[in-house]
């Protein structure tokens, strides 16, 4: 699941990372060369020249701005062209496809060189795609209209009476059944924009999404509902998200020296802090 806050107090994004299934840090393999990732990459694209990258439409914030990857706003957009830019690809050399989030980790030939959509890391998916290492540690936020009973729960105990929904396909719509355990089952939702509707509409009482897209859509698409908490995964394993490759694809070891190098020079960091900023008070939910 994907801004500017509202809030006036803003931190960054630094919790307790949490998930719905034990992660890895990379399913890709050894990154150790004397090449740089510019160098690496040459003849392991698509196209020469080029760089493919695929996300799901639409686009949603705080990943991406206004519904347009190729701006350069928004988290992930940004990193995209971040990890272009150590792979020696320009901006005009960048070029983004649409790819149904739940399409992107089905096995099989890819359309593209690498797709960066708020992908967890599974050991399930592992197996048929190859993911980058993780260049986001990722919460789950649940999400109720303020007036609901759900918003005053605080434990994960308290949640199991309630119907609460995700969109198909998430590592939230796992974080329900497997750590909430619901006493009814989780509706399933095509998309995030339909799992809001159900909420304004009755038809949940909850929704749970990665805590960056909780925090926009409480703040700017639907504030009338809020945060109820943030929960742990029961396995104590942090979800991460990983850019995601075709089985085998030796691209990936490419954008690991990228990630590396950003990681080390501070700019995914700074990244995240301009993209990914919250407030500090949301309970954990244990």
């Amino acid at each position: 699941m994907r801004t500017p806050r509202t809030a006036a107090v803003l931190v960054p994004l630094m919790l307790v990372a949490l998930g719905c299934a034990p992660q890895e840090s990379s399913t890709a393999t050894d990154t150790s060369t004397d090449q740089t990732p510019a160098e690496c990459v040459q003849g392991k694209t698509l196209t020469d020249g080029t760089l493919t990258v695929a996300t799901d439409s639409p686009a949603y914030d705080p990943w991406f701005k206004n519904n347009d990857p190729s701006n350069g706003k928004g988290y992930e957009s940004a990193v995209a062209y971040a990890v272009a830019k150590q792979l020696g690809f320009d901006t005009t050399a960048v070029k983004w496809v649409k790819e149904p989030f739940n399409k992107s980790y089905a096995p099989g030939d890819k359309g593209f060189d690498f797709d960066i959509n708020q992908i967890s890391i599974t050991p399930a998916r592992a197996k048929v795609v190859t993911f980058s290492d993780g260049y986001y540690t990722a919460a789950q936020g649940l999400i109720a209209l303020k007036d609901s009973p759900v918003a005053k729960v605080a434990s994960i105990a308290d949640l199991k009476q309630y119907k609460l929904g995700a969109q198909t396909g998430t590592t939230s719509l796992t974080a329900i059944r497997q750590d909430i355990q619901p006493t009814t089952q989780p509706l399933v939702f095509q998309n995030t924009n339909v799992a809001k509707q159900a909420l304004l509409n009755g038809q949940v009482d909850a929704i749970v999404a990665d805590l960056p897209t909780a925090f926009y859509i409480t703040a700017v698409e639907i504030p009338s509902a809020t945060i109820v908490g943030q929960f742990q995964q029961q396995s104590g394993s942090p979800e991460q998200f990983g850019m995601l490759f075709q089985k085998n694809n030796p691209l990936v070891d490419c954008v690991n020296q990228a990630l590396a190098n950003l990681k080390q020079d501070g700019t995914l960091d700074a990244i995240e802090k301009k993209w990914l900023s919250q407030t500090v008070n949301v309970p954990v939910l244990q």
